[in-house]
């Protein structure tokens, strides 16, 4: 309590809130216009919308027509990703729980109750959830008290763990070493979203590294060429390349080398989003002093190393935000595969919305598209935001960020 008699978040509001009248008036305005916005949408949701078209395709949003008897392979991935995902958060967070974290586990258990409940899931599939988040915040809790006691070459080493589980992923996804392979025509939903954004995402970036330095290269070939793939990318429309992947391949390689139409489309999007990472990565390339490089090369470092551990480093600093950018509209780009005949989310909804039994649902099943969006794009942003604080060299200003 202060002199007020006002507690301090009392005081604290009223300062940033109500400073002055003006203050005070715009902050009227908009609390009961979110007041009114939040009462509409809520007597919506919960009194007038008919969320069985959810409810009943709540397997076909997720998978696709992904087979029911093997998609145990999918619930051993999700197990696998979130144990990475809970020792990765305790070893970066330490033993240590910010508010952020306090807040995201408390958002976690939310979801892993409300979500399954929401949805009607049987009591065994609720179970898996409510294991995998436990497992999930149970290793992050774990990590975070005892990681580090781990040896430090181990410690050093367990980014290592996320390409593998990339690779151990793909191999469940898809079949091999001794599974039933499972066709990329019967992946669906957030399943496909998940892979054709992912692989584009882990490509991209270094395909798009290389490019920048091309473009920045003294020989005319690389440069000239580099110049001409970004700009002929920039200036072509997204779904005229996939139409066009799509057709060419089929002309140009012959029919048994013709990769299936999903990795077409992935290797489109790839290409595609490329491009533009070379124009942010450029973009950190040029600010970087041109001293650094001269700094380097007068210390004995060759070109390449002078590169690697000088001048790299602190370009992708500058560009991963404008980076990050293109990564999130590359996520929201996979709805544009819908129309090439590939069953993305979009597409898996656009045929449940065409199911006679679920006609004029269409409000339902396009907020649940919104909010899956969000959620994958909220992670990329947060992730983001984490990345640059701890590369941030300078730690006053990270930790204002």
């Amino acid at each position: 309590m202060d002199r007020t008699g006002l507690p301090a978040l009392a005081q604290r509001l009223r300062r940033e809130l109500f400073a002055s009248r003006t203050d005070g008036l715009i902050t009227l305005v908009l609390l009961g216009a979110l007041v009114a916005l939040g009462g509409g949408f809520l007597r919506w949701a919960l009194v007038q919308a008919q969320w069985a078209v959810v409810q009943a395709n709540s397997t076909l949003f997720a998978v696709g027509r992904y087979p029911l008897d093997q998609q145990w392979r999918l619930w051993l991935l999700t197990t696998l990703l979130a144990a990475a995902t809970g020792l990765s958060w305790g070893l970066l967070r330490g033993r240590s729980w910010p508010r952020n974290d306090t807040i995201a586990a408390v958002l976690l258990v939310a979801l892993a109750v409300a979500a399954p409940l929401f949805l009607q899931l049987t009591l065994a599939i609720q179970a898996r959830w409510w294991w995998i988040t436990a497992l999930l915040l149970a290793l992050r809790w774990g990590a975070g008290r005892w990681g580090d006691r781990l040896p430090a070459a181990w410690r050093r080493l367990w980014p290592l763990l996320w390409p593998l589980l990339y690779l151990v992923g793909m191999v469940l996804i898809s079949g091999g070493l001794g599974l039933m392979p499972v066709r990329p025509s019967d992946w669906g939903g957030l399943l496909l979203t998940l892979v054709q954004s992912s692989f584009a995402i882990l490509l991209c970036f270094p395909l798009g590294v290389a490019l920048a330095l091309g473009r920045r290269s003294e020989l005319p070939l690389l440069r000239w060429g580099s110049v001409i793939y970004i700009e002929f990318i920039r200036g072509a429309p997204l779904i005229t390349l996939l139409f066009l992947g799509q057709n060419i391949l089929g002309f140009l390689l012959p029919g048994g080398l013709a990769p299936d139409r999903v990795w077409r489309a992935a290797w489109v999007l790839t290409f595609f989003a490329a491009a533009y990472v070379a124009e942010a990565v450029r973009s950190g390339l040029a600010a970087v002093p041109r001293g650094q490089m001269e700094a380097a090369r007068a210390l004995g470092l060759p070109v390449p190393q002078a590169l690697i551990h000088v001048v790299l480093p602190q370009a992708l600093r500058v560009a991963l935000p404008a980076t990050v950018g293109q990564f999130i509209t590359l996520l929201q780009d996979t709805t544009l595969l819908s129309l090439i005949g590939l069953l993305d989310l979009l597409g898996v909804a656009r045929t449940v919305m065409a199911n006679p039994a679920f006609l004029g649902k269409n409000a339902e099943v396009y907020l649940l598209l919104a909010v899956l969006f969000w959620c994958c794009c909220a992670a990329l942003g947060l992730g983001s935001r984490a990345l640059e604080t701890r590369l941030n060299p300078n730690p006053l200003s990270a930790a204002r960020a």
